[in-house]
């Protein structure tokens, strides 16, 4: 009998994310699997469980709810910002932009511009999926438990 998969295996895996419109997100089927270790941090807590208990040669498409997935879309999450800030870009500000910003600790926080006028720009530091409900489909390759 082959491997299940539950905490600390290492899975090597085909899997495609889509909305619930079908629209395609991410899907590596046409290219190499993806290999993770349960825990590594390489998948969402939620994308993980819900493998659990598939084995070698399993195929699923399973639903991903927003708690489970990229979370919530959280309105606290969206910045209005002076228009002046963003002076200096070399790019025209449109909706839908993605611009890097740096957080307090340094590092990179990504923003889209959800809208602009004269005075202002609405940017929102939810991930894109937040509040998206999504199919997971996998192909299991591999499962190696520890």
């Amino acid at each position: 009998m082959s491997a299940m998969i539950g905490p600390g295996s290492t899975v090597t895996l085909h899997f495609a994310i889509r909305l619930e419109d079908g629209q395609l997100v991410d899907s590596n089927f046409d290219g190499e699997p993806a290999t993770f270790t349960v825990g590594d941090g390489n998948l969402l807590e939620g994308f993980e469980k819900a493998l659990f208990g598939l084995f070698e040669g399993s195929e699923q498409s399973i639903r991903i709810l927003p708690e489970n997935g990229f979370g919530a879309h959280n309105p606290s999450n969206i910045q209005v910002i002076p228009r002046k800030s963003f002076g200096g870009m070399e790019t025209e500000l449109e909706e839908g932009l993605m611009i890097s910003f740096a957080d307090p600790q340094g590092g990179e926080l990504p923003g889209v511009v959800a809208s602009f006028d004269d005075a202002k720009v609405r940017v929102d530091f939810n991930h894109p999926l937040a509040g998206k409900v999504l199919q997971f489909e996998v192909k299991i390759l591999k499962v190696e438990n520890a």
